[in-house]
């Protein structure tokens, strides 16, 4: 990446693991050092949660900046990871 540089990434990681993902991150940090910019379109918690980002949401209007910890996405992936049997019944009754 060029010092300095503007990059405007859109899902980047749509074909990353959550590993390539924290190792992109450490990309984005070590060019972010060197001045870069990054405005990036996402649905990633570990992408929303670069230090001292400003996260907007689309999901309402007006846009609007939000906390990372009270983003739906975040919240979601939370709920589901400390119990993910409760989602997985909640979808296969529904599906009955």
């Amino acid at each position: 990446m060029v010092p300095g540089g503007l990059y405007l990434l859109d899902e980047p990681e749509a074909a990353l693991s959550p590993q390539s993902q924290l190792a992109f991150l450490a990309m984005i940090k070590d060019s972010v050092d060197d001045g870069g910019q990054f405005l990036i379109a996402t649905h990633s918690p570990i992408l929303m949660a670069i230090p001292g980002a400003t996260i907007y949401s689309f999901d309402g209007r007006p846009v609007e900046a939000m906390q990372f910890e009270d983003l739906e996405h975040v919240v979601l992936m939370r709920e589901f990871l400390a119990a993910p049997e409760r989602f997985l019944r909640h979808l296969w009754t529904e599906g009955d």
